[in-house]
């Protein structure tokens, strides 16, 4: 069985060394080598592509970014995993952009952290739990204000806007419903008060916006 090589970028040398002894203790992994500085996992990884990069954000010499950018752009087979202090949401959106696929907090770190480097390398994604907490929050917060916002049109109105969007005229659309052109007016006026707006124009344009009637 091929060994998982590692190498690990941390300039604090008790984490550092922490992390080394679990992987040299561990029989299905390889230490490639330890760095404390971004000069030297450069370095190292020019040297040896690993099979996982365990890297810090905040470097001595510079930012852990740059080493993830680095290797994400000369390999297709290291998994990056960050291992950092720092839990808001900027580092956690560059760090995944740059190319990281795992995200780790030194402060929250699993026991289980050697299986966290073989779900890594089996194509999983281990991220803290208040990480991952934080990137569905950035997702889900969205979605939940956009339908929160959208006004709710009762079946008639919906049918009224729809007719509208597609350029029938209110004649034609009392026609097609089989209703009066007043009964055509009063839902259309319903309609520009439910989305806030003044003429036809605005409505179909709010209606588009909005996903209430399709193209």
């Amino acid at each position: 069985m091929a060994l998982i090589e590692v190498v690990i970028v941390e300039d604090d040398a008790k984490f550092r060394g922490a992390f080394a002894r679990l992987v040299e203790a561990t029989h299905d992994m390889e230490l490639l080598g330890t760095a404390a500085t971004l000069a030297q996992g450069m370095d190292l990884v020019r040297r040896r592509m690993p099979d996982v990069l365990l890297v810090d954000l905040d470097l001595p010499d510079g930012f852990g970014l740059d080493l993830i950018r680095h290797v994400a752009s000369r390999s297709d087979t290291c998994d990056i995993m960050v291992i950092t202090i720092f839990g808001d949401e900027r580092h956690v959106i560059e760090s995944i952009e740059a190319g990281a696929s795992g995200y780790l907090l030194k402060d929250s770190l699993p026991e289980d952290f050697i299986e966290q480097i073989r779900v890594l390398h089996a194509g999983g994604s281990p991220i803290s739990p208040v990480i991952a907490r934080q990137l569905l929050a950035r997702f889900v917060a969205p979605a939940m204000k956009k339908s929160a916002d959208v006004p709710e049109l009762s079946e008639r109105e919906h049918s009224v806007l729809s007719l509208v969007t597609k350029g029938f005229s209110y004649q034609e659309i009392a026609s097609l419903m089989r209703v009066s052109p007043h009964t055509v007016l009063t839902y259309v006026k319903r309609i520009y008060r439910k989305l806030q707006v003044s003429s036809k124009t605005e409505a179909v344009y709010e209606a588009r916006k909005l996903g209430l009637v399709k193209d």
